[in-house]
């Protein structure tokens, strides 16, 4: 499994989503709980909606 990886952006509040990739896709998961959140697995192309949406906001 490789590391989770969070935003450059997030700040200092931690509100934001961290990231990993895992096997053919990746995982998200909300870096306030850390190992205490759920993890969502999410396919290439959900991930990179998931991007493109952040990006828009």
């Amino acid at each position: 499994m490789s590391t989770w990886r969070k935003s450059s952006r997030s700040g200092a509040n931690n509100n934001c989503v961290e990231a990993r990739s895992e096997g053919n896709g990746f995982q998200v998961r909300d870096s306030k709980l850390n190992e205490e959140s759920p993890v969502f697995d999410m396919t290439p192309a959900d991930f990179t909606s998931l991007l493109a949406s952040a990006k828009r906001r």
